[in-house]
């Protein structure tokens, strides 16, 4: 269904006898030319990382930060305080009360949206729709329904999209994958992730909690297309702790490393994959696990010989272990929390030997430009958001295909959204490739 914007556009246009189209009236922007960007959502990941990566090189890149939109008026008001008490937004800043106010303006060229993750493939349909480059967090949706129409919408459009898989631009994970394509590690035979916290505090808000009031934002458009329900503060504010606004664990953490095995491997998605969990500690009427484990199986769709398995847990009540990810070979592994290609586990000369066999040792070596984080002026920012971000402004400028496009976003939410489906159902949750769809069983 049409939305009031792109109906109002149509009829004006068709007054005149012209047809529409989002790149129709998209602005040319020139090599120096400033981009005019706009906040969809002024969240906490806006403030502390997002923001300073922005500045890290909105100066050398002529981008500057015009307005906000957000549909509390309380983050409307911190979004103009955070940004002017830093000398980091535009003099003429405005805030809208909703993105229809914002993208219905004539002086925005790109929008950040960083809103509830249920909400981003909506926000960036919207957005490129209405002409607009988009630099989208992740997940990049959390049903399959979302994704397939925001892909769909965001390559009919054009639009420069990034999606924030920051790893993606990060020097370390660029040496692994060429490693890895160079076919000089040999075949993944297996993969291994874990992302692991002790924090109770972890998606609480309970001081905001108790101060929202439901008269100052507007709740029926945050549902969006989610089941219309009472008025609840916890699912505004604490949304990655219920379902079905965020899948919390899959979409929060392993979209960000599940994306590695998608572009290191070139697999789109997964063949299948099983997946439990529960609440086990933080028993503070959340929904989402605390505790979650899923196995994937990688691999041709035509061709069940070949492949290689993804053993991915994490924990949100004990930190043993951190954030691990491991690529393994029959001649070694990546360690990508070290940085290093080493032979460890390898087919060692004995073992071998008894089989008639070579020994199979990769060298052991650092991944090249693994310390390599040229991130710009210091804003605070973390070094691979602030590398991501510089990547998605050269390519607004340059109109070139971001590092993590929408077909990548596409990708990590299938994963994501089996992985879901299969914890929710306790089945066995396969890809049809044929359909595009999932099977469960």
């Amino acid at each position: 269904m049409e939305n009031r914007r792109e109906f109002i556009k149509k009829s004006a246009l068709a007054g005149l006898g012209m047809s529409f189209s989002a790149s129709s009236y998209a602005r040319i922007l020139g090599a120096n030319e400033r981009v005019r960007v706009g906040i969809i959502g002024f969240s906490d990941r806006f403030r502390q990382s997002l923001a300073p990566a922005f500045m890290n090189h909105a100066k050398n890149q002529n981008f500057a930060f015009v307005g906000v939109s957000d549909i509390w008026s309380r983050r409307r008001d911190e979004a103009e305080q955070f940004l002017k008490g830093k000398n980091w937004a535009d003099s003429n800043f405005f805030k809208s009360r909703n993105n229809d106010e914002l993208l219905d303006r004539k002086d925005v060229d790109a929008v950040i949206i960083s809103t509830a993750d249920f909400q981003h493939a909506l926000h960036c349909v919207d957005a490129v729709e209405s002409g607009r480059d988009v630099y989208v967090e992740k997940p990049f949706a959390e049903s399959l329904e979302d994704a397939r129409k925001a892909l769909k919408a965001v390559e009919k459009s054009k639009r420069i999209v990034q999606v924030g898989s920051q790893r993606r631009s990060a020097p370390n994970y660029h040496s692994a994958n060429d490693f890895i394509r160079s076919g000089k590690f040999g075949d993944i035979s297996m993969v291994e992730m874990t992302w692991n916290v002790n924090q109770p505090g972890r998606w609480r808000r309970p001081k905001l909690v108790a101060e929202i009031r439901k008269e100052d934002t507007d709740w029926n458009r945050y549902l969006l297309n989610r089941p219309k329900v009472e008025w609840d503060p916890r699912k505004y504010l604490e949304y990655r702790l219920f379902y079905p606004y965020s899948s919390g664990i899959p979409g929060q953490w392993m979209s960000h490393q599940i994306d590695t095995v998608h572009w290191f491997s070139g697999y789109e998605h997964p063949r299948s994959v099983v997946a439990n969990g529960g609440v086990y500690v933080w028993k503070d009427g959340r929904v989402n696990a605390d505790t979650f484990t899923a196995v994937f199986d990688y691999g041709p769709d035509n061709d069940k010989s070949k492949g290689f398995q993804v053993l991915y847990s994490s924990r949100m009540h004990n930190e043993a272990g951190g954030t691990k990810e491991y690529y393994y070979s029959n001649g070694g592994m990546i360690n990508l929390d070290t940085n290093k290609i080493t032979p460890e586990g390898g087919l060692q000369a004995g073992p071998a030997r008894d089989m008639g066999m070579q020994a199979n040792l990769l060298p052991e070596m650092t991944l090249a430009n693994a310390t390599k984080m040229e991130t710009g002026a210091n804003t605070g920012a973390d070094p691979m958001t602030s590398l991501h971000m510089l990547n998605w402004m050269e390519c607004v400028r340059s109109r070139k295909e971001p590092n993590a496009p929408a077909r990548a976003g596409f990708n990590h939410s299938v994963a994501n959204i089996m992985a879901t489906t299969a914890l929710h159902t306790g089945k066995r949750v396969a890809w049809d490739a044929g359909k595009s769809d999932m099977i469960l069983s």
